[in-house]
């Protein structure tokens, strides 16, 4: 996969940017870990002109507010189906699947990752998954797979720690 032609990210949260195992809360919410370096690579390729969107069966408002507070605008939250949702935001940004990551680790992405031109997986996805991922990242789910993919398509534009953008949040 050329990555200079990548135009735009999808990520899942659970398992991809937030680790497989949830806290809960007294009152029984899950409490996601997000990953700090992860968010720095988030906020810096929204400023360097990449779509990104968040797809997750999760409804953690907290999720939401983090990722639109890193310059997200396409965060889709309790998404049953993620097909239908991925489909529509390349519809609305113009984006072509060719043009599109997908970072899945389970079972309900593996119809979004077939779909995208290129697919991700962090290192301890779901077997499934990872036999039809084009790229399996050596960090498991929040634990840096955001930053790794990134860090590889900016790096390959030629826009990772290029101008003073890239020192500052």
């Amino acid at each position: 996969m050329d990555l200079t032609e990548i135009r735009g990210i999808a990520f899942d949260v659970d398992g991809v940017l937030s680790p497989c195992t949830i806290p809960m809360s007294e009152d029984g919410e899950p409490c996601r870990l997000l990953n700090v370096k992860d968010g720095y690579a988030i906020q810096l390729a929204v400023k360097k002109g990449l779509r990104l969107a968040i797809i997750s069966g999760g409804r953690s408002r907290a999720v939401a507010l983090r990722y639109r507070a890193l310059g997200v605008d396409d965060v889709f939250m309790g998404a049953q189906f993620k097909l239908p949702l991925f489909e529509r935001w390349l519809d609305d940004t113009g984006l072509d699947a060719s043009e599109v990551i997908f970072v899945g680790d389970d079972i309900p992405d593996l119809h979004v990752m077939q779909a995208a031109g290129y697919s991700v997986a962090p290192a301890d996805a779901a077997w499934q998954v990872k036999e039809i991922a084009d790229y399996i990242s050596p960090w498991d789910g929040g634990h840096g797979v955001a930053r790794d993919v990134i860090e590889k398509v900016l790096t390959a534009q030629g826009m990772w720690m290029d101008d003073e953008h890239a020192f500052g949040w």
